[in-house]
């Protein structure tokens, strides 16, 4: 992966990452399943320019969706919680995305 834009993916914007974000100043992302955690770091210090402090990440399973008689499954997918250093200007993302 040579492109930040392509290691993430979209933010995760659910309750949960709502209250990460306020209070433990950690970000939530959808990311590529081939990024690993130093290519998920560098691209949220080049596009958001912060400083990262942890990543973890976290492998979603697609759920099984019917319709009707036939059965299909959607694709799996990669979640990445990025934790950034104190004193750090939390991300909107409405501005940089």
């Amino acid at each position: 992966m040579n492109r930040p834009q392509q290691v993430l993916k979209l933010p995760v914007i659910t309750e949960k990452s709502t209250h990460l974000k306020e209070n433990l100043q950690t970000l939530t992302f959808r990311v590529a399943r081939g990024a690993n955690k130093q290519e998920i770091k560098d691209a949220v210090e080049k596009i958001f320019k912060v400083k990262v402090a942890t990543v973890r990440t976290a492998l979603c399973h697609g759920k099984i969706r019917r319709q009707g008689r036939f059965s299909g499954r959607r694709p799996d997918w990669k979640k990445a919680y990025v934790t950034l250093k104190k004193g750090e200007k939390m991300v909107e993302f409405s501005e940089d995305i």
